[in-house]
């Protein structure tokens, strides 16, 4: 059963036909994310007239690269939220349309909950459930407990900023560009993690605050550093490695809660070397396995859509596509 998957959520335009939730047959992404940099953020009305120019090319090239027809289609998912909503719809009015004009099922999928299955995409090893997923991106820092791909129930979220929004904001109070992740990261290698930083806590154990660092850092900032590099490398180094520390914390103390062994992390953070290099330290130390996605299938896609599609529309899942930019 060929997929088309149609993602839309945030400043990628992104579409991919998947055969039978597993097998990749394309995966093509747009990215407006030159068009944001100056303003250090993603812009949402220059994100959906991106969209709204570029989704028809991405997705006849989807299907060109999977050399497949729009006949083949049997189903089309797209992601409904959470999101920015004017991107959301550009993505959601195409996949009701090609469903209509094709006469062929539609299917509205969680963005959240697709990342979770993008790490059971593209390996060898079978992951068996239940599992604990942690969803670690620009917007969204979730823990779920993963029964099966249509039971996923949310054990905590971030009370305040989301982990990558908060490398985005100490990555500009140190002067680095846009997005922080991986100016932090790099900056991060020639520093030392010697500052004391650490993040809020939170009434239930499960949940995440990071805007408190945040303000932790920018108030180390302007009391003490200087424009040696070496500091500003101890900074970066200092709050990314406590940002790890209360991920790796939460997501094991999720696990021994649900009495789970398993472990899948995704979102475009966890592209970060340094948290895989750590969460599978700990997770070993643990007994736990850890399951990362394939760095190109952490950043936001459509693989990861047409592929929980698939399984959703398979145990009898049907949606009217509404959109939801605030859906939990």
């Amino acid at each position: 059963m060929y997929v088309l998957g149609i993602e839309t959520s945030c400043d990628e335009t992104a579409a991919s036909v998947v055969k039978n939730g597993a097998d990749i047959y394309s995966n093509l992404v747009a990215s407006s994310l030159e068009f944001h940099k100056k303003y250090g953020g993603v812009i949402p009305e220059i994100a959906s007239r991106m969209h709204l120019d570029t989704i028809n090319f991405v997705v006849e090239g989807a299907l060109s690269q999977a050399k497949v027809k729009l006949r083949d289609i049997r189903l089309i998912a797209a992601t409904t939220g959470p999101g920015l909503g004017g991107s959301l719809l550009v993505g959601i009015g195409f996949a009701k349309s090609m469903a209509l004009a094709l006469g062929i099922p539609a299917i509205e999928i969680n963005h959240l909950r697709a990342h979770i299955y993008s790490a059971f995409l593209g390996r060898q090893e079978k992951i068996s459930l239940p599992v604990t997923g942690l969803v670690v991106s620009g917007g969204h820092t979730s823990l779920f407990y993963v029964r099966d791909f249509d039971q996923m129930e949310l054990l905590g979220a971030t009370l305040d900023d989301a982990a990558g929004e908060a490398f985005d904001k100490v990555a500009k109070i140190l002067g680095l560009g846009y997005p922080g992740g991986p100016e932090i990261e790099r900056l991060a290698k020639k520093g030392n993690a010697k500052i004391k930083f650490k993040c809020s806590d939170t009434p239930k154990p499960l949940d995440f605050s990071f805007s408190g660092i945040k303000t932790a850092v920018l108030y180390y900032v302007q009391r003490r550093l200087s424009q040696r590099i070496r500091q500003r490398a101890d900074v970066a180094a200092s709050f990314q490695e406590t940002i790890i520390d209360t991920l790796i914390k939460k997501s094991l103390l999720a696990c021994e809660i649900k009495k789970t062994r398993r472990l899948v992390l995704g979102g475009g953070v966890v592209i970060n070397n340094r948290l895989r290099e750590r969460f599978s330290q700990a997770a070993k130390y643990a007994g736990i396995k850890v399951y990362f996605p394939q760095k190109r299938l952490s950043m936001d896609n459509a693989v990861m859509v047409a592929g929980l599609g698939y399984h959703l529309f398979r145990k009898g899942y049907r949606g009217n596509l509404d959109i939801t930019p605030n859906l939990s």
